[in-house]
């Protein structure tokens, strides 16, 4: 995080001919499990990590907002309160601030303009939150700059409004929320529909491991939209506000009512909630070989069911599994097509692992896979 500090302050010193005030972070994410539950007023298992998108910022006198991009070669945006918050094609990353800012607008918070350099070391295309910790990071800066009486929750749905609004992806709320709320050594079970936060005890013998397939994310836009509209299909069919409000019996005795292609989806998003439910369980009762059988279970809906997992996602989890057995979970996590793998295993495993991902998945695939082993960290927050 230090490095992440000194790039801010350098970037902003050099563009604006003076000291910050304060810094503010916010973490990326990943999801242990609960896939594509999230828009269907599911649950959802993820804990933030210890990568994040860091501002350094201060007030101004004026209603001008002016911000740098440390990551895109120092450029630079600005924009008044008091003029209409634009759209800007041609400067992608500054949408997402200008998201925030309007919607927050919006919500009748008052505040004046400031100065903001911005960077983050959340790998970015990976499926791990970049852009929820660039929204939610925005929202926490002006919060902790003017005061203002906006809640972590609020934060986290004012960031989504931005992506589903302004920006014009549409996300569930999963990303914003473990962002803003997230709690240090600990997962978060998100209930998405009232958005309880149940924190999760992660066992301290248990290390986060998240491997980048680098496999570019094809279709997501797509596929995703497609899936979702699957979903609100069976819903409508059974009968019910969303997937969540039927139980896997349930679905077993209707699913004549469904085309076999819909029915498949729903299935994985059934399934998948009552995994979820019963993963937060094994990992508070520090359950491994449960987690391990609940995650593979996880894996194998989103291959055969929702099919959203490709052959070098495929072979990564199996290379994972092969040397894990059921001493800790691996499965696909993101959006799909492409993305990463999350696995939960002892310390004693993380050397075995990595040199089975590089011993094997160049050879077979041709690509080469990042890993990052993470701390389950704390959400967004000033940095003293």
């Amino acid at each position: 995080m230090e490095t992440l500090k000194q790039t801010v302050a350098s970037s902003f010193e050099k563009t604006f001919g003076y000291q910050p005030e304060i810094y503010v972070q916010a973490p990326g994410r990943v999801n242990i499990i609960g896939e594509h539950t999230d828009y269907n007023d599911g649950f959802v298992l993820p804990c933030a990590i210890d990568y994040q998108t860091m501002t350094a910022a201060a007030k101004r006198d004026d209603r001008i907002i002016r911000v740098v991009a440390a990551d895109y070669h120092n450029e630079c945006d600005e924009f008044s309160l008091d003029s209409e918050i634009a759209f800007l094609p041609e400067k992608m990353w500054a949408n997402y601030i200008r998201g925030v800012v309007k919607f927050l607008l919006q919500r009748g918070l008052l505040f004046n303009g400031c100065d903001i350099a911005v960077s983050g070391n959340v790998p970015q295309g990976a499926g791990l939150s970049s852009s929820a910790s660039l929204e939610v990071v925005i929202g926490q800066t002006l919060k902790a700059l003017y005061q203002l009486d906006i809640s972590q929750q609020d934060i986290a749905l004012n960031g989504q409004q931005a992506e589903n609004q302004f920006v014009g992806c549409n996300c569930g709320i999963m990303d914003q929320l473990i962002s803003a709320c997230g709690d240090e050594g600990h997962a978060l079970l998100i209930d998405c529909r009232s958005l309880a936060l149940f924190p999760i005890s992660i066992p301290d013998d248990l290390v986060v491991m998240i491997i980048n397939s680098n496999k570019q994310r094809g279709l997501v836009g797509s596929e995703y939209n497609t899936r979702r509209q699957q979903c609100e299909e069976a819903a409508n069919l059974f009968g019910v506000k969303a997937l969540r409000d039927i139980t896997f019996d349930e679905f077993l005795q209707k699913q004549h009512l469904l085309s076999p292609i819909v029915a498949k989806r729903a299935k994985h998003v059934i399934s998948e909630n009552e995994r979820t439910l019963a993963a937060a369980k094994a990992l508070t009762q520090n359950d491994l070989l449960q987690l391990s059988e609940l995650m593979a279970q996880s894996h194998i809906s989103m291959r055969d069911d929702f099919e959203i997992t490709v052959k070098e996602i495929d072979t990564l989890v199996d290379i994972v599994k092969s040397v894990l057995g059921v001493q800790g979970g691996v499965r696909m996590t993101g959006g799909g097509f492409g993305g990463c793998v999350v696995a939960l295993m002892q310390q004693q495993c993380v050397q075995p692992v990595i040199d089975a991902v590089e011993a094997q998945y160049q050879k077979i695939t041709g690509l080469q896979a990042d890993i990052y082993v993470c701390q389950p960290s704390s959400g967004a927050s000033v940095v003293r």
